[in-house]
């Protein structure tokens, strides 16, 4: 019976006690702890860019900012002086601060018949580039005001500018 114990014992001795790897434990912490800060740091950051953004003091704006009130104007369709040539044009003025919009309104027909003969009296080559555009677009801008008597409007926007 001694020997059974003797032989017994030696086995449990053997087995060699288990050792917890503790690296990949902290490696996985570590990792988890890095992307909840960049998580965070993230959400921070984006809220602060979209409050001065809100402000208009966030990254992107352009040169051309709207600072007033928006008036769109009925689309025309224009007979060009080029025999069979039409343009259809869809735009919207942008407004100073403080001017009435229906003092705008009262002025529309003067305002539409000012347009209509200013594109009227355009070729279809001089309103095809980018130059000819920004051109038409100085020159309605001119003739806008002159027949609304005064600087009300601060800028134009075409929407639509089809030509055949």
């Amino acid at each position: 019976m001694e020997n059974e114990k003797t032989e017994a014992a030696p086995q449990e001795e053997k087995k060699p006690a288990r050792k917890r790897n503790i690296k990949p434990v902290i490696i996985v912490v570590a990792a988890i702890s890095v992307i909840v800060l960049f998580g965070i740091g993230g959400y921070m950051g984006y809220t602060k860019f979209a409050a001065a953004r809100e402000k208009g003091k966030g990254a992107g704006e352009g040169k051309h900012t709207v600072s007033g009130v928006m008036v769109p104007v009925d689309p025309f369709v224009v007979n060009l002086s080029d025999a069979g040539r039409y343009l259809k044009v869809t735009m919207q003025f942008e407004v100073g601060e403080g001017v009435d919009q229906n003092t705008v309104t009262a002025k529309m027909p003067q305002l539409r018949d000012a347009i209509i003969t200013l594109i009227s009296s355009k070729s279809a080559d001089a309103v095809a580039g980018p130059e000819g555009k920004a051109q038409l677009k100085d020159e309605i801008l001119l003739r806008a005001n002159q027949a609304v008597g005064g600087d009300i409007f601060k800028n134009l926007y075409f929407t639509d500018f089809v030509m055949q």
